[in-house]
């Protein structure tokens, strides 16, 4: 039983890192800040959520460390891009030509 929950954790790992890469790509690869920011914060979150299952399998002794890891980065990982996201839209930083609808901007009257 003991390899099988070997070779769950290293599919899980796997599965992180795999995201964790994808992310790091997003970062390079996409045009403006927004969505650097979108996919940063989404592919991390998700990896190393993985990643923690992944360690979860592999040293259950763990378990209850990695779930309160896990539970801090749900709360703190999307929270963190919102503000880094007000942060870039009050700083003025500019937004692709195809992004037609600015809520934000709306929601405090400058229809810029």
């Amino acid at each position: 039983m003991g390899s099988l929950y070997d070779v769950i954790g290293g599919l899980f790992l796997v599965a992180g890192t795999s995201f964790l890469l994808l992310g790091s790509l997003g970062l390079v690869r996409m045009p403006d800040i927004y969505n650097r920011i979108q996919a940063g914060t989404k592919a991390t979150t998700l990896g190393t959520l993985l990643t923690l299952l992944g360690v979860a399998f592999l040293q259950p002794a763990w378990s209850l460390k990695l779930l309160l890891i896990g539970i801090f980065l749900i709360f703190t990982n999307p929270l963190s891009s919102q503000i880094l996201a007000r942060a870039a839209h009050r700083s003025g930083q500019g937004r692709l030509p195809a992004s037609q609808v600015d809520r934000l901007a709306e929601d405090f009257g400058d229809e810029s």
